[in-house]
C-alpha cells in the first residue's frame, strides 16, 4: 500500500545451462554468505563482467537458501526433480504470466510439471521495468548489453512490455490465488535483513597479549618522543591527543588506525615515500603514528571533521604513496591478509552525455560518423534537457524519427549505471572473508580483485576503507633526493627565502599544485611568504572560495587596501588566520558552532551536506537553523546572511584546510627543489611522465631557461632514464618518440 515501508529480500538470480534462470533468496545471515560465496566464485572463475557456474554449483552449500526456478521449457521434468532433490521444502517453481496469447495453456503446462516433480508453484513477475513506457529504454539496454543494434537483437529482445510492476488488483486478476498466497509464504520464510550484517576488523594488526587500545596508546607515545624529542609537548596539544584517543577507544576504531599504521610503516620499510593527506590531517594522533606529516602545533585542527561520535561510520584516511611503487604496496596488502579478506571498493560508473550518446546511437543504428559529431559537441558537464538544442546547432532536423529517439533516450538514460569499475585505490579489510559480506569478483587487471560495493555502501555498514592512492609528484620528489643524496624530507630547511621568492614570481612550471596558469596568475598577487601562505594558495584557486566570492576580499585585506574587522571575538580566533573570510571548510563548521550554537556532529553534517546541496539544491532548510542561530546569538542579519551565502556559494567545492596543508609540504619541497637543484629536479620530472600539466619538451624548455644543460639521447651513452651528467643533464631513451 502507499505509505508502507518496503521490506527488501536481497537475492540473486542465475542462469543454467539449459537456458532457465534460478533465483536464490537467503533464509538467513547463513544464506546470504552462501549466496555470497556462490557469486564471488562464479565471479573469480572467469573474466571481469561474466561469471562461470556449472549446474553442480548448486547442488551443495545452500541448504539456508530458497530456490524460485523460472523454466526455459514448461515441460523440462528433468531440472524440476534435480532441483527437487538438492533444494527439498526449498524450491517453488515459478510462473511469470505476460498476457501473451497463450497464457492459459502455459500455465497448464507449468502446473502439470510441477504436480509431476511434487514442487508448488508460486506467482512471478519477472518485472524488468517499473512502467510499461521503459520499454523501449530496455530494449535500447538489452542492445548495448549485447553489443548489436536494437534491430538484431531477435528473440533477445522483450517479446512484450507487459514486465513491468503491477498493482495487487491487477495481480489477482492475472494469477490463481493459491499462487499469490505462496508468494508470500516465501516472503515470511526470508528472513534476513541487510541490517543484520556486522563488519568485524582484521586482528593481526595487535600483538598477542595485547589490547587494541594499549597498542595504539603504545605507539601515539613513541611517536610522540619521536615528533617532539625530549621537550614537553604544550598543555593544548596534550589535551587534544587524549581527546582523540578516549574518542577512538569509544567507538572501537583502533583496529582502523593500526591497519593504516601496518600499512605505512610497510611503505617506509621499503622506501617507498608516502604521505597521508585529506581530513586525517586534523587529527594529531595520524602524526604521532607517521601517518600524515602536517604539525598539529602548526595548524588549527577540527577533529571532528575527521571523526564525529553522532557519524555512524569509520574515519576517512588517504594516503598517497609513489605512483611507480604503489602496486607494492597493494600486493603486500594481498600477502597479509589474503584475497579472500582484502579486496579494492568499486565505483559505478554513470552514463554522462558524450557516453550515452555513444551507446544509444549505436544501439539505434545512427551511422557512427553522425554518432561521433554529435557527441564530440556535448561536454561532460551539458544538461541533458539542452541536447536538442545542441542537435539544432548542428545543423541535424530533429524531425527525424531515429533523432527524436536518440534525444528521448539520452535524457532517460544519463544517470543510469554503465558498468562496474574499481575504485583508485580504496582497500577493503575484514577479519572474516569478505564473501560472507559482498560478492567479490576478478578486476579487469590482473592480480586485483574488487567488491560489488562502491564506497557508498561500506559507509553505510560501517566497514573500514583505506585509500591507498598514486601521487606522481612523491615520485619524482624521491628521485630527486637521491640525485642530490638528501636522505629524508625532514633534512630540506624550512622556510627558506630564496623558494618563496620564486614562487613570487609563479616561477613554478613542474611545481606540485601551484604549475597551473590560474595558480600562476594568483602566485604574484598573493605573493606566498611562509608555509601556510602555500595553503591557503592550494585553497583559494578553487571554485569553492570563487564561487562564495571569498578571492578578492582576501587579496584586499591582505594588501591592506580593505580593512579586516571581525563581528565577535570568538569568530576572529575562526578567521583571524584568513583575514577574517572563510576560505576552509573547517572554518565553515567552525563558523556554525561558534556563531550558530552548532554541535561538532551537527557542524560535520554541514559539511557533508554541501555536496548534496550542491548536485540537489534544497539547501533552504538550513537556512532557518543557521541564520537563525547567529540572530540568537547577536550577530546582524546581514552578516548573518552573508556567511549562509558564501556557505551555499562553496557547495561540494570547498577545500578542507587539512587536505591544503598536507598539499602545501609538497608544494613547498618541490619548488625548494627546483629552486636550488633545477637540474635534479627536471631530471626527476622527465623520469616520472607522465603526470603534470606539461609535455616533455616544455619541461626541458623550462630547464634550459634556469641554466640547465641539456644533452641529446645518445645510444651509446644514454641510459632508459634521463641521468645527471658533469658536463650536463642527459636525456634518456625513454624520451625518444
Amino acid at each position: 500500500e502507499r505509505g508502507r515501508p518496503i521490506r527488501l529480500i536481497p537475492g540473486s538470480s542465475f542462469r543454467l545451462e539449459n537456458g532457465s534462470r534460478l533465483v536464490l533468496l537467503p533464509m538467513d545471515h547463513a544464506g546470504y554468505t552462501q549466496i555470497c560465496t556462490l557469486i564471488t566464485r562464479g565471479r573469480r572463475n572467469a573474466p571481469k563482467g561474466e561469471y562461470a557456474l556449472p549446474d553442480s554449483s548448486f547442488e551443495h552449500g545452500l541448504d539456508h537458501c530458497l530456490a524460485v526456478w523460472l523454466p526455459a521449457d514448461e515441460s523440462d521434468l528433468l531440472t524440476a526433480h534435480w532441483l527437487t532433490g538438492f533444494f527439498p521444502g526449498r524450491c517453488w517453481l515459478g510462473a511469470s504470466l505476460h498476457l501473451g496469447p497463450d497464457n492459459a495453456a502455459r500455465l497448464d503446462r507449468l502446473l502439470t510439471t510441477a504436480k509431476t516433480a511434487g514442487l508448488p508453484v508460486t506467482a512471478c513477475g519477472d518485472v524488468q521495468m517499473h512502467i510499461r513506457s521503459r520499454r523501449m529504454l530496455h530494449d535500447v539496454l538489452a542492445a548495448i548489453r549485447h553489443g548489436c543494434s536494437v534491430g538484431e537483437l531477435g528473440y533477445r529482445a522483450l517479446p512484450c512490455g507487459e514486465r513491468h510492476l503491477r498493482c495487487r488488483s491487477q495481480l489477482e486478476q492475472l494469477f490463481p490465488t493459491p499462487l499469490l498466497e505462496e508468494s508470500a509464504t516465501i516472503a515470511g520464510r526470508c528472513r534476513f535483513r541487510l541490517e543484520k550484517l556486522r563488519y568485524r576488523y582484521p586482528r593481526e594488526v595487535v600483538p598477542e597479549g595485547m589490547t587494541p587500545t594499549r597498542y595504539l596508546r603504545e605507539l601515539t607515545e613513541a611517536g610522540i618522543l619521536e615528533r617532539w624529542g625530549g621537550s614537553a609537548i604544550s598543555p593544548e596539544l596534550r589535551a587534544q591527543i587524549e581527546k582523540e584517543l578516549v574518542l577512538v577507544e569509544e567507538l572501537r576504531y583502533e583496529p582502523f588506525f593500526l591497519t593504516v599504521y601496518d600499512i605505512v610503516k610497510f611503505a617506509k620499510s621499503q622506501g617507498i615515500l608516502c604521505q597521508g593527506r585529506g581530513s586525517a590531517a586534523n587529527s594529531a594522533v595520524c602524526y604521532c603514528l607517521g601517518i600524515t606529516e602536517v604539525d598539529p602545533a602548526r595548524m588549527s585542527m577540527l577533529f571532528e571533521r575527521f571523526i564525529s561520535r553522532d557519524r555512524d561510520e569509520p574515519p576517512d584516511i588517504d594516503v598517497d604513496f609513489e605512483h611507480e611503487r604503489r602496486e607494492e604496496v597493494i600486493q603486500y596488502i594481498y600477502r597479509k591478509y589474503g584475497r579472500d579478506r582484502a579486496a579494492l571498493a568499486a565505483t559505478v560508473i554513470t552514463y554522462r552525455p558524450r557516453s550515452a550518446i555513444r551507446d544509444v546511437g549505436k544501439a539505434l543504428g545512427i551511422p557512427p560518423s553522425q554518432v561521433d559529431q554529435l557527441a564530440h559537441n556535448m561536454a561532460w558537464w551539458d544538461r541533458p534537457e539542452g541536447f536538442e538544442q545542441r542537435i539544432s546547432e548542428l545543423g541535424i532536423q530533429l524531425d527525424q524519427l531515429k533523432m527524436r529517439q536518440l534525444v528521448h533516450l539520452v535524457q532517460s538514460i544519463v544517470g543510469f549505471p554503465r558498468h562496474l569499475s574499481q575504485h583508485v585505490g580504496g582497500f577493503v579489510i575484514s577479519e572474516a572473508p569478505l564473501a560472507s559480506l559482498v560478492p567479490v569478483e576478478n578486476a579487469a587487471m590482473a592480480n586485483r580483485t574488487v567488491i560489488q560495493w562502491d564506497k557508498e555502501d561500506l559507509e553505510t555498514l560501517g566497514m573500514l576503507k583505506v585509500d591507498c592512492l598514486a601521487l606522481g609528484m612523491l615520485t619524482v620528489i624521491h628521485r630527486c633526493l637521491d640525485l642530490v643524496n638528501i636522505s629524508s624530507l625532514n633534512d630540506i630547511p624550512p622556510e627558506d627565502p630564496a623558494t618563496y621568492a620564486m614562487i613570487q614570481q609563479a616561477d613554478t612550471i613542474g611545481v606540485f599544485q601551484i604549475e597551473s596558469r590560474a595558480q600562476m596568475a594568483m602566485l604574484p598577487r598573493l605573493k606566498p611568504a611562509c608555509f601556510y601562505d602555500l595553503v591557503i594558495e592550494v585553497a583559494i584557486v578553487r571554485p569553492g572560495p570563487i564561487q562564495g566570492n571569498m578571492v578578492h576580499p582576501y587579496l584586499q585585506r591582505r594588501r591592506g587596501t580593505e580593512q579586516v574587522e571581525y563581528p565577535s571575538e570568538a569568530l576572529k580566533a575562526v578567521l583571524e588566520r584568513t583575514l577574517g573570510v572563510p576560505i576552509f571548510q573547517e572554518q565553515v563548521m567552525q563558523i556554525a558552532m561558534v556563531a550558530a550554537g552548532f554541535s561538532g556532529s551537527e557542524a560535520d553534517m554541514l559539511r557533508r551536506s554541501m555536496a548534496a546541496w550542491a548536485r540537489r539544491g534544497g539547501m533552504e532548510h538550513m537556512h532557518q537553523r543557521l541564520v537563525g542561530g547567529m540572530l540568537e546569538r547577536g550577530y546582524s542579519e546581514s552578516f548573518a546572511e552573508q556567511i549562509f551565502q558564501q556557505i551555499r556559494g562553496f557547495g561540494e567545492y570547498g577545500f578542507p584546510e587539512s587536505h591544503a596543508a598536507s598539499f602545501a609540504l609538497l608544494v613547498y619541497v618541490s619548488a625548494w627543489m627546483k629552486r636550488h637543484h633545477p637540474a635534479a629536479f627536471a631530471c626527476a620530472l622527465l623520469n616520472a611522465q607522465p603526470m603534470g600539466f606539461y609535455q616533455p619538451a616544455q619541461l626541458v624548455q623550462d630547464a634550459q631557461r634556469h641554466g640547465v644543460k641539456v644533452l641529446p639521447a645518445d645510444v651509446r651513452y644514454s641510459d632508459w632514464d634521463c641521468t645527471l651528467e658533469d658536463r650536463g643533464e642527459d636525456r634518456g631513451q625513454s624520451q625518444v618518440p
